[in-house]
């Protein structure tokens, strides 16, 4: 855990550091002695001594992959930050609940559970039947309904920060799996993730921020603006705890909470793009070994993603330009682990296949 003593820190779980010398040496000549030449599958490879490591064993096998979308509106949506309106969360909310939306068709297709939570959107979803069997669930953990305005004060109160993370871990704690796949959904959320990028890089705002739902040149340079205005008026942060209330969201905080309790478990963490990386960023600074836990899916097609992998020391297992959010870079790489725990499990060695070694 890290030193620093912040209003968090009550709600900090211990993650152990997965460091095991033996284990690492086990894994990699099992992967070293399988028929093929010395690394030439390449970042499987090395995925696949990653899940290992992750759940201390040579033979890793990943049990009921839960897929998590957390969703929430922002305060800073109003300064025209987003080319899309803030009532678009919560229509995407139901066309996850619909399943007609892009993680719903992924997750349906790798057999992946999903639940959505509401963890701060503003709009009252009402009472839901019992979901059918395979379809998406609705978790209502509403810390408000969306945001404060970060250009005129903290977006959260330290207490409704506290409550978000505290409510990430619950959630997680209730699901079953040794792996998490994190997703997101909330209009004005990229600017939010540029604002945490910019705090923990200590870049230039304008360096962090993008396109995020497809502004155009004018949009991104107004956007810049009003970030820029953001930053200056809490330059006095001190520690990420403050970081994440003053300047992240609802559905950020939860995904924090999420990521911790995930690390604490020992669960494999799947990291989607920008927004769930700056979650992911904000639970390791935090908690420094939560890093161990987590493979990175994808580098986004939005600015600063690079930047923030970057900062996590993290190389992505797919480049396909995403810049969607909602898990869906995280659903389209969890085959790529499924195949690096087969691969150690069912690959054969030289010596059982009878095949001459170099």
């Amino acid at each position: 855990m890290s030193d620093a003593l912040n209003f968090l820190t009550p709600c900090l779980p211990e993650v152990a550091d997965l460091s095991d010398p033996a284990l690492s040496q086990r894994l990699q000549h099992l992967l070293d002695n399988k028929t093929k030449p010395v690394g030439a599958l390449g970042q499987l490879e090395s995925l696949a001594l990653q899940l290992g490591q992750i759940l201390g064993t040579e033979a890793p096998q990943l049990r009921s992959p839960q897929m998590l979308v957390c969703a929430a509106d922002h305060g800073l949506a109003a300064r025209g930050v987003s080319a899309y309106p803030s009532d678009v969360t919560w229509q995407m909310v139901e066309n996850f609940l619909a399943g007609g939306a892009a993680v719903s068709v992924l997750a349906r297709q790798h057999g992946l559970a999903l639940t959505v939570v509401d963890c701060g959107v503003r709009h009252d979803f009402g009472p839901r039947p019992e979901p059918a069997p395979g379809a998406a669930r609705l978790l209502v953990r509403k810390v408000g309904p969306g945001t404060a305005d970060a250009s005129l004060g903290p977006a959260m109160s330290e207490a409704e920060c506290l409550q978000a993370v505290r409510q990430g871990r619950e959630v997680v704690a209730g699901l079953p799996g040794n792996v998490l796949l994190l997703g997101e959904m909330g209009i004005g959320n990229t600017s939010a993730a540029s604002l945490l990028l910019a705090w923990c890089s200590g870049r230039p705002v304008a360096e962090c921020t993008g396109r995020g739902t497809g502004l155009d040149e004018p949009g991104v340079a107004r956007k810049v603006a009003v970030l820029e205005q953001v930053m200056a008026r809490h330059a006095a942060l001190r520690d990420p705890a403050q970081a994440l209330a003053a300047l992240g969201g609802f559905e950020l905080a939860t995904l924090v909470g999420a990521v911790l309790q995930a690390a604490a478990e020992r669960r494999v963490v799947l990291v989607d793009g920008f927004i769930t990386t700056a979650a992911v960023l904000i639970a390791c600074a935090l908690v420094p070994t939560v890093r161990q836990r987590c493979v990175f899916a994808h580098q986004s097609g939005e600015r600063g993603h690079a930047l923030m992998l970057q900062q996590l020391e993290a190389r992505p297992l797919l480049s396909l330009g995403l810049r969607l959010g909602e898990g869906s870079g995280a659903a389209l790489a969890w085959p790529l682990l499924q195949s690096a725990c087969l691969v150690l499990a069912e690959m054969a060695s030289f010596a059982s296949a009878g095949v001459s070694q170099a």
